[in-house]
Protein backbone atom coordinates (compact mmCIF):
# COMPACT_ATOMS: atom_id res chain seq x y z
CA UNK A 1 0.00 0.00 0.00
CA UNK A 2 1.10 3.25 -0.78
CA UNK A 3 0.34 6.63 -0.08
CA UNK A 4 1.28 10.11 -1.87
CA UNK A 5 1.30 13.41 0.20
CA UNK A 6 1.20 16.61 -1.27
CA UNK A 7 2.21 20.01 0.23
CA UNK A 8 0.42 22.63 -2.64
CA UNK A 9 1.77 25.49 -2.74
CA UNK A 10 1.84 28.63 -5.08
CA UNK A 11 5.33 28.10 -6.78
CA UNK A 12 5.74 24.61 -6.05
CA UNK A 13 4.07 21.58 -4.95
CA UNK A 14 6.07 19.31 -2.31
CA UNK A 15 5.44 15.55 -2.84
CA UNK A 16 6.16 12.67 -0.45
CA UNK A 17 5.75 8.81 -0.68
CA UNK A 18 5.19 6.32 2.33
CA UNK A 19 6.71 3.14 2.15
CA UNK A 20 5.23 0.13 1.17
CA UNK A 21 3.92 -0.47 4.94
CA UNK A 22 2.33 2.75 5.35
CA UNK A 23 4.27 3.48 8.13
CA UNK A 24 6.99 5.86 7.10
CA UNK A 25 6.77 9.08 4.44
CA UNK A 26 9.70 9.96 2.47
CA UNK A 27 10.70 13.09 0.46
CA UNK A 28 10.47 12.38 -3.22
CA UNK A 29 10.28 15.85 -5.43
CA UNK A 30 9.21 19.10 -5.44
CA UNK A 31 7.44 20.12 -8.46
CA UNK A 32 7.53 23.61 -10.12
CA UNK A 33 3.98 24.82 -10.03
CA UNK A 34 4.60 26.04 -13.92
CA UNK A 35 0.89 25.89 -14.92
CA UNK A 36 -1.81 23.45 -14.50
CA UNK A 37 -1.09 21.22 -17.58
CA UNK A 38 2.73 20.70 -16.51
CA UNK A 39 2.08 20.18 -13.28
CA UNK A 40 -1.19 17.52 -14.08
CA UNK A 41 1.16 16.18 -16.27
CA UNK A 42 4.15 15.87 -13.60
CA UNK A 43 1.53 14.56 -10.81
CA UNK A 44 0.29 11.68 -13.36
CA UNK A 45 3.50 10.73 -14.00
CA UNK A 46 4.10 9.92 -10.12
CA UNK A 47 1.11 8.52 -9.71
CA UNK A 48 1.67 5.77 -12.81
CA UNK A 49 5.32 4.74 -11.07
CA UNK A 50 3.59 4.87 -7.47
CA UNK A 51 0.13 4.20 -7.61
CA UNK A 52 -0.89 5.29 -4.55
CA UNK A 53 -4.24 4.03 -2.96
CA UNK A 54 -4.56 7.48 -1.53
CA UNK A 55 -3.54 11.02 -1.79
CA UNK A 56 -3.64 12.76 1.19
CA UNK A 57 -3.24 16.51 0.60
CA UNK A 58 -2.59 19.21 3.12
CA UNK A 59 -5.19 21.61 4.14
CA UNK A 60 -3.91 25.04 4.75
CA UNK A 61 -6.73 25.91 7.85
CA UNK A 62 -6.36 29.31 9.51
CA UNK A 63 -5.17 28.74 13.26
CA UNK A 64 -8.91 28.67 14.55
CA UNK A 65 -9.57 25.53 12.07
CA UNK A 66 -11.69 27.65 9.86
CA UNK A 67 -11.41 27.20 6.03
CA UNK A 68 -9.63 30.37 4.09
CA UNK A 69 -9.58 31.60 0.92
CA UNK A 70 -6.01 29.57 0.75
CA UNK A 71 -8.32 26.15 1.77
CA UNK A 72 -10.35 26.87 -0.94
CA UNK A 73 -7.71 27.15 -3.55
CA UNK A 74 -5.98 23.74 -2.58
CA UNK A 75 -9.99 21.16 -2.45
CA UNK A 76 -10.24 23.16 -5.90
CA UNK A 77 -6.58 21.52 -6.93
CA UNK A 78 -7.85 18.44 -5.46
CA UNK A 79 -11.20 18.00 -7.15
CA UNK A 80 -9.29 19.45 -10.59
CA UNK A 81 -7.02 16.07 -9.79
CA UNK A 82 -10.09 13.97 -9.87
CA UNK A 83 -9.90 14.16 -13.79
CA UNK A 84 -6.75 11.45 -13.76
CA UNK A 85 -6.65 10.32 -9.98
CA UNK A 86 -9.14 7.77 -9.04
CA UNK A 87 -8.65 6.85 -5.62
CA UNK A 88 -9.34 8.12 -2.53
CA UNK A 89 -8.04 11.81 -1.54
CA UNK A 90 -7.97 13.13 1.82
CA UNK A 91 -7.19 16.46 3.23
CA UNK A 92 -5.17 16.91 6.38
CA UNK A 93 -4.82 19.56 8.93
CA UNK A 94 -1.25 20.85 7.70
CA UNK A 95 -1.32 23.94 10.25
CA UNK A 96 2.17 24.87 10.71
CA UNK A 97 4.15 22.21 8.86
CA UNK A 98 5.90 24.94 6.57
CA UNK A 99 7.32 26.34 9.71
CA UNK A 100 7.96 23.31 11.32
CA UNK A 101 9.52 22.39 7.98
CA UNK A 102 11.66 25.47 8.33
CA UNK A 103 12.62 25.00 11.37
CA UNK A 104 13.49 21.57 11.23
CA UNK A 105 16.14 22.58 8.19
CA UNK A 106 17.42 25.89 10.53
CA UNK A 107 18.64 22.73 12.70
CA UNK A 108 20.00 21.19 10.41
CA UNK A 109 21.83 23.51 9.23
CA UNK A 110 20.87 23.73 6.24
CA UNK A 111 21.49 26.89 4.08
CA UNK A 112 18.62 29.38 3.37
CA UNK A 113 19.38 29.56 -0.28
CA UNK A 114 18.63 25.46 0.07
CA UNK A 115 15.64 25.68 2.45
CA UNK A 116 13.36 27.56 -0.42
CA UNK A 117 13.93 24.83 -2.46
CA UNK A 118 13.02 21.96 0.05
CA UNK A 119 10.68 23.90 2.31
CA UNK A 120 7.54 22.33 0.03
CA UNK A 121 8.97 18.34 0.37
CA UNK A 122 9.48 18.68 3.85
CA UNK A 123 6.00 20.20 4.39
CA UNK A 124 4.82 17.14 2.52
CA UNK A 125 6.61 14.37 4.73
CA UNK A 126 5.26 15.92 7.96
CA UNK A 127 1.78 15.98 6.07
CA UNK A 128 1.98 12.54 5.13
CA UNK A 129 3.97 11.36 8.49
CA UNK A 130 1.27 12.87 10.36
CA UNK A 131 -1.53 11.40 8.50
CA UNK A 132 0.09 7.66 8.75
CA UNK A 133 0.89 8.02 12.32
CA UNK A 134 -2.81 8.54 12.81
CA UNK A 135 -4.19 6.10 10.56
CA UNK A 136 -2.09 3.42 12.38
CA UNK A 137 -2.89 4.53 15.60
CA UNK A 138 -5.91 3.68 14.52
CA UNK A 139 -5.85 0.46 13.08
CA UNK A 140 -4.13 -0.56 16.61
CA UNK A 141 -6.77 0.92 18.37
CA UNK A 142 -9.62 -0.96 15.98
Amino acid sequence: MRILGLDIGDKRIGVAVSDHMGWTAQGLQTVENTGKNAVHAKLKEIINEYKPEKIIIGLPLNMGGSEGQRAELVKRFGKAMESFYTGEIIYWDERLTTVSAHRAMIDGGVRRSKRKQKVDQIAAILILQSYLDFYNNQRKEG
